[in-house]
This record gives C-alpha cells, sequence and structure tokens, in this order.
C-alpha cells in the first residue's frame, strides 16, 4: 500500500481540459486528485467511470484507469468494474440528467445493492451538454429552453432518492468548498458500499447562479449547516443558530432566545439506522432553513461486491469439484469403446 507518495499533479492527465471557463467542475476535479493523492492506494489501483455529460468528462482529465460510457450507464459500469475487481477503488462520475433521468432506473438499484461504489453526482439543475433543457432537479417553474413557460415538474432531491432506495451513504458539498470536498471524498473512499456524494456545481452557461443564496458571501454562513458526526448543528455567522427537534419536524432556533442552549440542539448522528432524521436534513432548503453539507448517513454494511467474493469462495470451498478431473467424471459418465 502506498502512503502519502503522489501529488495532486501526479493525477492530471495533460489533457485540455474542454469545460466552459469558470465552471464548477474545475473546482471539483482539484478536489478529486488531492484526494486520490492523499488515499492510500496504488495509482493503478483507481478507476474512473463517466457516463455522459459536461461532468462526464472527467476520465480524460484524470491520470489514472478510467472509462468514458454512454449516457445513463455509468452505474451499471462501475457495478461491473468493482464486481470484477473488487480491490479497485471505483469513483463514478455523473450529472443530475445522467444519473436521475436516463439513468435513474440503474441508480436506484446501484444504491439498493451497496455496491462499493464513489459516485460523484454533479447536480447543476440544467442539461448543459446538450444547451440548457430542464432536468431532473430544475426547480419548479424554471424557465428553460424545453420549459419556456417554467417547468411543470416538481424536482428529484438527490439525497431523498438515495434514502429512498434504501441508501447507505449520502453527502452533500459544493463545488467552491474545495477542502470540504476533499475531506468528503477521502471519507466516502473508506465506506464499504455505494456512497452518494451530492456537489452542487455551477453552470456559468445556461444556470448561472443556480446556488448563488447558498454561496453567497455575506449569507453563505446563515445558508449552510455543515453537520459533523457527534456535534451540534450550529450554523450561522455568530454560530448562535441550531437545529432542534420539535415534535416530529425539525425546527430553526437561536441560542440565547427563549431559554435555548447549545445542549438542548439536536446532535448528528450518521450512523443512525431510522432514516427519519436524515431524511428531514437533506430535505431542509431555503429560506426557512439552511441547506445541509457534509456527510449526513454513513451506515456500515456489507457491500453488494464483498458479498460476491463470499459466496464464490463458499461455493469453491464445499464444492466436490476442485479439477478439472472432477468436472470431467462429475454427474452421469459413460465410457465409449
Amino acid at each position: 500500500m502506498a502512503e502519502n507518495k503522489y501529488t495532486a499533479k501526479d493525477f492530471k492527465s495533460g489533457q485540455e481540459v474542454r469545460w466552459c471557463p469558470g465552471c464548477g467542475d474545475f473546482s471539483v476535479l482539484a478536489a478529486v486528485q488531492k484526494a486520490f493523492s492523499e488515499l492510500n492506494h496504488e495509482k493503478e489501483d483507481y478507476a474512473v467511470i463517466s457516463g455522459i455529460g459536461c461532468s462526464s468528462r472527467f476520465p480524460y482529465y484524470m491520470n489514472n484507469y478510467g472509462f468514458h460510457g454512454i449516457h445513463g450507464r455509468a452505474a451499471v459500469l462501475a457495478s461491473g468494474v468493482k464486481v470484477a475487481n473488487p480491490k479497485l477503488s471505483v469513483w463514478q462520475i455523473t450529472g443530475d440528467g445522467d444519473a436521475l433521468a436516463i439513468g435513474g432506473n440503474h441508480f436506484i438499484h446501484e444504491v439498493r445493492r451497496n455496491v462499493d461504489v464513489n459516485v460523484l453526482l454533479f447536480n447543476n439543475q440544467i442539461y448543459g451538454l446538450t444547451k440548457g433543457q430542464y432536468s431532473p432537479t430544475s426547480k419548479f417553474g424554471q424557465v428553460t429552453k424545453t420549459s419556456p413557460y417554467g417547468t411543470i415538474e416538481t424536482p428529484f432531491n438527490p439525497g431523498q432518492l438515495t434514502i429512498g432506495a434504501g441508501g447507505k451513504f449520502f453527502a452533500r458539498t459544493i463545488d467552491v468548498n474545495v477542502k470540504e470536498s476533499v475531506e468528503i471524498f477521502k471519507f466516502a473512499d473508506g465506506h464499504k458500499g455505494t456512497s452518494i456524494i451530492e456537489i452542487l456545481q455551477n453552470c456559468v452557461i445556461f444556470n448561472n447562479g443556480a446556488h448563488s443564496k447558498i454561496t453567497d458571501k455575506e449569507e453563505r454562513e446563515n445558508n449552510q449547516l455543515w453537520v459533523e458526526h457527534g456535534k451540534p448543528m450550529i450554523f450561522g455567522k455568530e454560530k448562535n443558530k441550531g437545529i432542534v427537534l420539535d415534535g416530529y419536524k425539525l425546527k430553526v432556533v437561536t441560542i440565547g432566545e427563549n431559554g435555548i442552549t447549545e445542549k438542548d440542539l439536536l446532535v448528528h448522528d450518521m450512523t443512525e439506522e431510522d432514516p427519519t432524521i436524515h431524511n428531514a436534513l437533506v430535505n431542509m432548503k431555503l429560506p426557512d432553513f439552511p441547506v445541509v453539507f457534509g456527510v449526513i448517513r454513513a451506515i456500515p454494511d456489507k457491500s453488494y461486491d464483498q458479498m460476491i467474493v463470499e459466496q464464490i469462495e463458499s461455493v469453491q470451498a464445499n464444492s466436490p469439484v476442485k479439477c478439472m478431473d472432477d468436472l470431467f467424471n462429475s454427474g452421469s459418465t459413460w465410457v465409449v469403446e
């Protein structure tokens, strides 16, 4: 095993990066390259698999093994790679359209099976590569090239979809927060099972400012809640806002008002198997709540690929067939004279 033998530069392919200037994908690429350099894997043990979309050009810009697949099929390819070679650290690069529209069925079954794949789900709430059609995560009423009078569809929430499919791991980050993204990616790599990481990402051409209220310098501390396992849910410029459980619902409170102290705040438990609180956290949105970031759900469990290996080993150990001679002489046999 390697230990800090690489730098981020070692994972840069030297290919011209063909994203629009200012695209949020640049920050995510830098975060992945830095995370890879800090993880204890050999370079040849990384595999980056993508579907179709702006983000899916990712494998070309990484200096390690990779595969650029077809639209909506990244989950299939990534699952196959991991099952065929379980020692690999497999990273699936996909967008909100690639994963949740044409690839939606594959996405939910990848999550359900708990294949040990790290899924980076770029969410810019638009189809960027095909020039601005609304996507499964576009906001209700959003005007796009395919919804000139505003979309009348309720958008998917990737976190809610993941948990609903039985997901064991869900995290959320944002393109401009490279440092936090690196730590989330490293944590996801250590989780055995499907790790879904939603990345709120800005498309400067077709949906510029989609997450501006979250990233605004003046208000981001009030609009972002970064959760940490075992710590109270505190946010705000003055670090005086928090989340409490009021009956069956979450509620924003101010420390110091109405006798509220830090001890009253909800403490984050990412390992709680009951998804009720995790589901409530992923559904928090502006303006009533801050948007939640960090590792929201991380439940230890056996992965699909691990169980496949165990099943094969068990069958082999209990099989009377140990070699070709055993096979040829098993079952109904006869002699031809």
